[in-house]
């Protein structure tokens, strides 16, 4: 127990025992914490702090060395630290000056060599404090240690130059930059050491693994970089910069797999670039990652009891870092949050590329793909929406994109928007304002019987055309009706109803309440293209008006009698709308059936060779008639 000093009760001789030892202290003191230091005053030191704790000064032995310390460190080390950084307050002229990250090197060096003299010297008073006591108490130690550290984290954040973190920030990007290349350097090189090597038979995706994540297979200069970079941390932890060094490495790892992702996306929509981030992801930030943590003793295993961390990667770690048991749960959460920033990139770039990647489609379809599974991982499908209608006003539904154009791009908008939406959930908010839009124009009902019935859209030099993706979406209608009936059995039965119970789940927080599953509405759960582009029109009955009209054009201008297109187009939409609304129709294309048959018996009835007396007359056989049963076809105009 401390013994408390009272001045009252000492006599003349302890009062100056205790002036003398008190002016011995603090001159040892100064001569310890001197700009040269001088250790050699260690054993007077301690006999004076010896003498001060007998009479119950310990406590003001501790402050007057720890203010003296910090009054040190302000003078021989913070400001001569921060010194050295004041030619590079403007950034951005000194950024691609290895000079800066000479100096931040060297300067760190400066400051911790200073910083470790006065631990040492610190260590001298607990040394003087315990023996006094007479048993070691390593609590003494750590209290001194703690304080002295939090003294030189004030000092160095009192005085910090706001273009401080900055400077970390170039310097890290360039390391990190570098690294990067040497290690896809090396990498390239062993890839070609292994095509060249005809006799290695060892598992390749084995090889690759043990190559991209084990960094201490790599040259020499690699890992000169990895433990300068590794010093660097670690002094700037020391000084107290932890959270500050860690959002400058961090800032630069995100930097680099940002451009990265850029790189390896770019506009091509045909290929997908998932696989490939995530691969250099653990190829290049989890490798330095890995060393880094390792180097700065950070080696907490996975499996530690002390591991709170609850991860998708917690029952199968060794498969996500090839050559590593467990790796180390600080690995992980890096993953986590590269991971992450990965799919949230890709994700933002495909959302802003989505019109030209929806006109691609579907040799787009790569990239519809990776799309789908970012927007699992992040979630934000109302993003998608967001940009993807502002796209659409912009760039579609303007006055100078024909009718034509704004239909084949909502039907392969419809088809693309089915892979990541099935249920066609984020389709209502997107598909509505082309619906509106299409609605203004007065030529869209021809212009969606013409994609109905001629196959092209008017437009048969697109390949691809949303005509043909109708007549496809018509083609499975029809062999759909074939398991209606047994459909219907199922919707009824009472054991099946309640699967399907136990199996509902909400519709996510985007959709239209209106619209949802509990409203017992099927939208959701079947997109129908077809259905689609005719909600447009709002009545079968005016799209099947327009197409008797077109369909009399069409029959009226033949050379021929060849409907077998029509007849095929006209069963289809049976299929569709039903045979009733198209029974008109059915009777104009047997009109063309009576004609041929009956053209053809005149011909052949009046095809007599002529009497030498008989008058000449026009040949009957260059002469086609249609019959036509005027009551079932739409007004003709001659």
């Amino acid at each position: 127990m401390d013994v408390v000093c009272n001045l009252g009760a000492l006599d003349d001789n302890s009062i100056q025992a205790i002036l003398n030892s008190w002016e011995g202290f603090t001159t040892c003191t100064e001569s310890l914490l001197a700009g040269n230091g001088d250790l050699s005053v260690s054993s007077e030191f301690v006999s004076n702090v010896h003498t001060l704790c007998k009479h119950g000064l310990d406590s003001l032995v501790r402050e007057h060395f720890l203010v003296s310390l910090e009054d040190a460190f302000e003078k021989n080390g913070a400001s001569k630290f921060w010194l050295r950084f004041e030619s590079y307050r403007q950034m951005h002229s000194h950024a691609d000056d290895n000079e800066v990250e000479d100096t931040l090197r060297e300067a760190l060096e400066e400051i911790s060599l200073e910083k470790r003299y006065q631990e040492k010297c610190l260590l001298i008073l607990v040394h003087g404090l315990q023996s006094y006591k007479d048993y070691d108490d390593d609590s003494e130690r750590i209290h001194l240690v703690n304080n002295y550290q939090l003294n030189v984290s004030s000092v160095l954040m009192a005085s910090l130059p706001r273009h401080f973190p900055e400077i970390l920030q170039c310097c890290f990007k360039k390391w990190l930059e570098e690294l990067s290349t040497l290690l896809t350097e090396e990498m390239d090189a062993d890839d070609m050491e292994e095509e060249m090597d005809v006799d290695h038979q060892s598992n390749p995706v084995e090889r690759a693994g043990e190559m991209d994540i084990d960094i201490t297979n790599k040259s020499e200069k690699t890992h000169k970089l990895v433990r300068n970079i590794g010093k660097v941390v670690r002094d700037l932890r020391g000084l107290g910069f932890t959270s500050m060094a860690e959002d400058a490495y961090a800032s630069a790892i995100f930097s680099l797999l940002k451009s990265k992702v850029h790189d390896f996306a770019g506009d091509e929509f045909r290929i997908s670039v998932l696989q490939s981030v995530k691969g250099w992801i653990q190829a290049v930030p989890l490798q330095f990652l890995r060393a880094l943590l390792a180097f700065l003793g950070e080696s907490v295993r996975y499996s530690s009891p002390s591991s709170s961390l609850k991860s998708p990667l917690a029952s199968h770690p060794s498969s996500c870092y090839p050559g590593i048991e467990t790796p180390s749960e600080g690995l992980v959460r890096w993953q986590l949050r590269l991971e992450y920033f990965a799919y949230e990139t890709l994700q933002d770039l495909r959302i802003a590329k989505l019109f030209e990647i929806i006109v691609d489609y579907p040799e787009s379809s790569p990239a519809i793909e990776d799309l789908k599974q970012c927007l699992e991982y992040t979630g934000q499908h109302s993003k998608l929406v967001d940009s993807f209608v502002s796209a659409l006003r912009y760039r579609l539904l303007t006055a100078g994109a024909s009718t034509n154009d704004i239909l084949h791009q909502y039907v392969s908008t419809i088809k693309a928007l089915r892979t990541m939406d099935p249920a066609g959930i984020f389709l209502e908010s997107v598909g509505e304002p082309i619906s509106d839009y299409l609605r203004g124009r007065k030529d869209t009902i021809k212009c969606i019987v013409t994609m109905l019935t001629d196959g092209s859209g008017g437009n048969s030099n697109a390949p691809g055309s949303s005509g043909e993706s109708l007549l496809e979406e018509l083609n499975r209608d029809e062999e759909e009706q074939e398991d209606a009936g047994a459909d219907e059995e199922i919707n009824t039965d009472d054991r099946q109803a309640w699967i399907n119970t136990q199996r509902w789940e909400p519709d996510p927080v985007e959709a239209d309440p209106s619209k949802g599953s509990n409203s017992g509405s099927n939208s959701r759960r079947k997109v129908d293209i077809l259905g689609m582009i005719v909600s447009i029109i709002g009545s079968k009955d005016q799209l099947v008006n327009e197409y008797r009209v077109m369909l009399a054009e069409k029959l009226l201008n033949k050379s021929g009698y060849d409907i077998e297109a029509e007849i095929r187009t006209l069963e289809l939409l049976k299929l569709h709308f039903g045979e009733g609304s198209l029974q008109k129709c059915e009777i104009m294309l047997n009109d063309l059936i009576d004609s041929k048959r009956t053209n053809s018996n005149i011909k052949a009835t009046v095809n007599q060779p002529s009497q030498p007396n008989e008058e000449a007359t026009v040949p009957l056989d260059v002469i086609d008639a249609t019959i036509i049963s005027s009551n079932f076809w739409p007004p003709i105009q001659v």
